[in-house]
């Protein structure tokens, strides 16, 4: 062990209030930059600049590229990738004990369709960036070290999210990899970004295959940037109820129709919304609650609609709260087809349990940030990330860094440069405390 390796172990030990007598150890905040903005170029629009966000859409061409692209920094780093049955990238640094289970620390690189630069590319290229600031520096941990790039984790095959972290953990559907999108079944999909869906179970997962899981993100959402907050802890990642409520009224005429005779099913679907938005914000809590969808028919101006089809989305970290918002639309809906005399079927299409961040975790992320003398505060996330697949496996610890005015899944996402740096060090040292 080289005594820089020595002084920034103690920096961050668990419990450790040690600190370094020179400088702590750094990932280089420059290249990281020049690489988020030089993999925007894998799917930006013609003729457009970094700012104009990029559609890296998972399995695409501009994914294949964007993965190349990603190679090449590994092998720049005299790194060895390997490719696993579902495609996900892995990079593997060895430790002194290689009996011991790895570290494991990454996100994913594709993105929504006019996505933006931020969301899963920092996280996996301060990923590898770790791996080659501890080569360069001779550094070599008691455990093993291993960054992932985990595949398609966007919604944008077939609407399933987490495709390459589900299939590595056993988690797929029946019947999923014959699901198509964009022409190709998700196995053919897999198969042109390197993987080889026969052999997924022999490579699959499974509870011990590592010491904790990282994830460094993008928070998403609005909340560190208002607080000027440098680093997110995440407490977990929230539940998730989807419905589905179809609404049955009567088309008819819309010029002889009286108002009073109407059964207007897109009236119901109005007090719906809105009642979905009173109920969950009439008590205390981070829960949010959605109406992001709306089918209308039969959708023409002339003809008061007789059918809606709306999605309710429903989060928060507790089930049960999730479960008592449920039942109190339902109270509601019930109601509101009584006052509009329409019926209203509502059904629940999916409910995903949360997925907590392991505390023994969070508080190592936590005494970094202090020992790194950064502004911190714990929070939920909203969103989906492969961390929630990982959790079911083993320990899960995640990093945001703020969103600038809250933007995600958009071309005007944006984190500053400093925060992306800082939270690649928390990463580092948090990955360091872990892997002693």
């Amino acid at each position: 062990m080289t005594r820089r390796e020595l002084l920034t172990s103690l920096s961050v030990l668990a419990g450790s209030r040690a600190a370094c007598a020179g400088p702590p150890l750094e990932i280089s905040a420059t290249r990281l930059r020049r690489q988020i903005e030089s993999l925007s170029l894998y799917g930006r629009p013609a003729g457009g600049n970094f700012p104009d966000g990029v559609s890296r859409i998972g399995y695409s061409d501009a994914d294949i590229a964007g993965r190349k692209y990603l190679l090449s920094l590994v092998a720049e780093a005299r790194l060895k990738a390997r490719i696993d049955a579902a495609g996900n990238i892995f990079v593997r640094a060895a430790g002194q004990d290689a009996a011991l289970s790895p570290v494991l620390f990454g996100s994913h690189i594709d993105s929504v369709p006019s996505g933006g630069n931020f969301d899963g590319d920092l996280g996996s290229l301060a990923a590898i960036e770790i791996l080659r600031v501890l080569g360069e520096n001779g550094i070599v941990t008691r455990r093993p070290l291993e960054a992932a790039v985990w595949s398609c984790e966007e919604a944008s095959f077939h609407g399933n999210a987490l495709n390459g972290s589900r299939a590595a953990a056993g988690k797929l559907r029946p019947g999923e990899l014959d699901g198509v999108s964009r022409g190709l079944t998700l196995a053919e999909s897999m198969r042109r970004i390197g993987g080889d869906p026969a052999r997924l179970d022999e490579t699959q997962l499974r509870g011990g295959a590592f010491h904790a899981y990282l994830e460094l993100h993008i928070e998403q959402g609005g909340t560190m940037d208002k607080e000027a907050t440098s680093i997110g802890i995440v407490e977990g990642i929230v539940a998730l109820d989807h419905y589905d409520a179809v609404i049955t009224g009567m088309a008819n005429h819309a010029g002889t129709t009286p108002m009073a005779d109407r059964q207007d099913a897109l009236i119901a679907a109005a007090h719906l919304t809105l009642a979905v938005r009173e109920l969950v914000t009439q008590e205390p809590g981070p829960q949010v609650g959605t109406v992001g969808r709306l089918d209308v028919e039969p959708n023409a101006p002339n003809v008061v609609p007789g059918r809606v089809r709306l999605g309710i989305d429903l989060r928060d970290l507790s089930s049960e709260k999730l479960r008592r918002l449920g039942a109190a639309i339902r109270a509601r809906a019930s109601a509101i087809g009584e006052q509009t005399r329409t019926q209203i079927v509502l059904t629940q299409t999916q409910h995903a349990e949360p997925a907590l961040a392991t505390p023994e975790v969070q508080a190592v992320i936590q005494r970094t940030a202090e020992h790194l003398k950064l502004s911190h505060r714990s929070l939920p996330s909203g969103a989906v990330h492969d961390a929630q697949v990982m959790a079911a496996l083993g320990r899960m610890g995640m990093i945001f860094v703020p969103s600038v005015g809250g933007i995600s899944h958009s071309p005007k996402e944006l984190t500053a440069w400093e925060d992306c740096a800082r939270g690649a060090n928390v990463l580092l040292h948090s990955v360091l405390a872990l892997a002693v």
